[in-house]
């Protein structure tokens, strides 16, 4: 059934939501919005793949982009939507990508539709492949192959954040921090080095850590170094001759990669450390004047991200940018993923706003 972009916002994220749109099947949801965007004179609609871009070209003095993506994690017993009452009467609508990030982009596609005569020039960015690996990200394929596309003086990431403006993102570093030993029947375990008991200092090095709070242009970000995994051991007779301990390092966006890898090597001097993946933060975006117009039409206070979004591939083009959009990102993922009607309605008045005061 094709999309009503006429609908209620609230309607409108229902009709996303029924649309199974688990990363790798965004075809069906990418063609209904794509189509439903076409039907507007004032937009010049392009398609990458299973992304959907979609351009007004009013010569305005300066260009915002605003993003979303299609995709969901699987379904599990979650589709279709439904709508229901809770605490204190709030209604919720309930469903797979409510909350991340089907009310985003209903809030985009209802603002695209019928705001033809925007104070900027918007880009708007339906895109693929958000869930999975990062080198498929189609937001990240569309700033490799046409950058162009995206440029702009400030964007808008349509994530869960609440219905509140949180600025730019933590980075994140993850690194295999390895010892070895030898090995030995453990009934003469004097003959061998167990690998499982000298990691013993790694872990008192993380237990002893004290995360570092950075205020990085008037916000505070948290960082945390943690073992997220560990593996070791050979057989239940064998001592074992390695253990690695798996480290995730979020950084504050006042530090690049070099300088999240300088800081996780220094912890752990002395031990073997390979870096894994790495992917720098962004830094909060909130100095231009866009910006401040932005945080005054949605109201209340920015405050920082301490996950990683796409927002830094923003940051890595240059464009400031920060995430605001409907829905409490701990229900993300969850199988009671669930978003309160009001914050969907509230996120699509305040970009409303912005975009015609």
């Amino acid at each position: 059934m094709p999309l009503d972009l006429t609908a209620s916002v609230v309607d409108l994220t229902r009709q996303l939501v029924d649309i199974e749109s688990v990363s790798a099947n965004e075809r069906a949801i990418a063609d209904a919005v794509e189509h439903a965007l076409s039907a507007y004179p004032h937009l010049t609609v392009t398609r990458d793949a299973d992304a959907v871009i979609a351009r007004t070209n009013l010569g305005r003095e300066r260009r915002v982009v605003i993003a979303g993506h299609l995709d969901t994690v699987p379904v599990n017993d979650n589709l279709p939507s439904r709508l229901e009452d809770g605490i204190h009467g709030v209604s919720e609508l309930w469903g797979r990508g409510t909350v991340d990030m089907k009310g985003g982009c209903a809030v985009m596609l209802a603002l695209a539709a019928t705001v033809p005569d925007p104070i900027v020039d918007v880009t708007w960015v339906f895109y693929d492949h958000e869930e999975v690996a990062s080198e498929l990200n189609g937001l990240g394929r569309i700033a490799r192959n046409t950058p162009e596309i995206l440029e702009a003086d400030f964007a808008v990431l349509c994530e869960p954040t609440g219905g509140e403006v949180e600025g730019g993102c933590n980075g994140t570093l993850r690194a295999d921090v390895r010892v070895t030993g030898t090995r030995a029947h453990s009934a003469r375990a004097w003959m061998g080095s167990n690998a499982i008991h000298a990691i013993t200092p790694v872990l008192s090095h993380l237990v002893a850590y004290e995360p570092r709070q950075v205020e990085v242009d008037g916000l505070v970000y948290r960082e945390g170094l943690n073992a997220v995994g560990i593996r070791g051991g050979v057989a239940g007779n064998v001592i074992p001759d390695e253990c690695v301990v798996e480290v995730n390092y979020r950084f504050a966006p006042d530090r690049d990669a070099a300088g999240a890898e300088r800081h996780v090597r220094d912890v752990f001097t002395g031990f073997e450390v390979e870096i894994t993946d790495v992917a720098e933060g962004a830094r909060p975006g909130l100095t231009d004047p866009l910006a401040l117009d932005f945080l005054t039409a949605v109201g209340g206070e920015a405050r920082p991200k301490y996950g990683w979004t796409d927002v830094a591939r923003f940051a890595a083009l240059g464009i400031p940018a920060v995430n605001y959009g409907p829905g409490d990102p701990s229900l993300a993922h969850a199988d009671d993923e669930r978003v309160p009607v009001d914050q969907i309605e509230r996120c699509e008045r305040g970009l409303r706003a912005w975009l015609t005061s």
